[in-house]
């Protein structure tokens, strides 16, 4: 019992007692005092030349980036208009081997009449082998059947600087074509023991900007109603979008980029595979010179 009763008086554990903290309002700040006229003009004379020396710069900025990346732009084109003349040339030179001789200019009908480019005919040894096997050789390159496959020209026909043709359909590059050159026509065939001047000083493919000839058709450079200036805008001769110049193939596979300077005479030497010419050097960017047989000289890029 004397436990309980010890037990019962223990004293309880007193309750926590709260106390609200008194809030003191915050102390009201000063007004700001407003500007004055002259604090005004110190920020307009800071913040005006400011302004202008950052639209400055940013004018300086755009007036050397942007030339800048449209020159990237450009020598990316250039380079891969010379990337499509290297294939083709790969192309003709594989052509040669299997048949002793370059693709026709044109394959003629039984009248002598152009029925097939040699843009047609060179289409196996490009990769292109389903292409191919759509066109019918049995009709003319203008048929109905053949016409569908008007708007389906492999990209290494087209030069991706040429703003002026139909990047599906129109053509960039045309073969030398005429009397004496490495499209003579007709049924005539030329082999590379043809050209006698040198494979390296005989061009077989010029760069036409904005030809209006579509890839299928028969009809490339005739030197003999051309005109044998470079980038003069005449629709007549060897044209591009490149700044300054233009590229061409020769008959031993390399691609030179011919300065838009050249003498038309000059140039005209390098069109024939037979004529005995002794053709000058030709102006052109990044050269090296080699020397052929009989002393001609030719300048490569």
């Amino acid at each position: 019992m004397a436990d309980n009763k010890n037990e019962s008086q223990v004293p309880s554990e007193p309750e926590a007692e709260f106390v609200q903290a008194e809030v003191v309002p915050p102390r009201a700040s000063p007004a700001a005092a407003p500007p004055t006229a002259a604090s005004k003009m110190w920020i307009l004379w800071i913040v005006i030349p400011l302004g202008v020396l950052l639209l400055v710069c940013g004018g300086v900025l755009v007036l050397i980036v942007v030339p800048a990346v449209q020159a990237a732009g450009e020598a990316a084109q250039r380079e891969q208009c010379r990337s499509n003349l290297h294939q083709i040339g790969q192309a003709m030179q594989s052509h040669c081997e299997a048949y002793n001789h370059f693709p026709q200019v044109y394959v003629p009908d039984e009248n002598g009449k152009p029925k097939h480019s040699w843009r047609v005919m060179l289409l196996p040894y490009l990769g292109e082998h389903n292409l191919y096997k759509k066109y019918n050789l049995d009709e003319p390159w203008d048929s109905p059947a053949n016409q569908k496959l008007a708007g389906m020209m492999p990209k290494i026909y087209h030069c991706p600087s040429d703003t002026l043709a139909d990047a599906s359909s129109e053509t960039s590059y045309l073969m030398v074509a005429g009397p004496g050159t490495m499209g003579p026509g007709g049924k005539a065939r030329v082999a590379m023991w043809d050209i006698r001047d040198g494979s390296w000083v005989t061009i077989l493919l010029v760069e036409v900007a904005g030809s209006g000839v579509n890839w299928l058709e028969p009809r490339d450079w005739d030197t003999s109603v051309g005109d044998f200036s470079i980038n003069q805008g005449t629709g007549a001769g060897i044209g591009s979008e490149h700044p300054g110049a233009a590229n061409v193939l020769f008959c031993d596979g390399k691609v030179r980029t011919i300065d838009e300077s050249t003498d038309p005479n000059d140039l005209k030497t390098y069109t024939t595979r037979a004529g005995f010419e002794q053709p000058p050097p030709l102006p052109h960017r990044l050269a090296g010179r080699v020397a052929g047989p009989e002393g001609r000289r030719a300048w490569l890029v």
